[in-house]
């Protein structure tokens, strides 16, 4: 029994199959096939620069002949030129005497209204003074932190 597709036989349609796998398998492996190079991204830089970049990445042989990224650091003169801060240490100062005077009014608040307290003897008024006690212990428990301090802190 013979099968014929088209014109040729089984074995030469099989064969133009394989033929057209190889072909397809090696341009995937980025070989030539007839006679045409593969195509390939490739950065070409302008020869018209004037002032070269800097801060780039390019590659270099290895005494061994492998390639290595290299980066082109800037020089510090450089990024004087472009208004980029250098390298000197900033001093950075932090004042809270202003909250600490703030807390010290309302330590010695505390203390005249306890006073008062102590030496009253009408029990009306002295129910006001109590009253008017508890909100500044609570205004100075609020204020007499870190955290208080860090945020009303005068930075410069």
């Amino acid at each position: 029994m013979s099968i014929t597709i088209g014109n040729s036989s089984p074995s030469e349609y099989v064969g133009n199959i394989s033929s057209r796998l190889l072909k397809t398998e090696s341009a995937e492996n980025n070989v030539e096939v007839n006679n045409i190079p593969a195509a390939k991204d490739e950065y070409i830089s302008s020869e018209n620069d004037i002032c070269k970049p800097i801060g780039l990445y390019h590659i270099e042989q290895d005494e061994d002949g492998n390639p290595q990224v290299i980066y082109d650091a800037p020089d510090k003169s450089e990024k004087q030129m472009n208004g980029q801060p250098t390298d000197k240490a900033e001093k950075c100062t932090t004042n809270t005497d202003k909250v600490d005077r703030e807390i010290e009014k309302l330590k010695e608040k505390k203390r005249q209204i306890e006073q008062q307290i102590q030496s009253e003897t009408d029990e009306n008024k002295r129910q006001a003074l109590e009253k008017q006690l508890a909100q500044v212990e609570a205004e100075l428990s609020q204020k007499n932190n870190d955290a208080y301090r860090r945020k009303n802190a005068v930075v410069s």
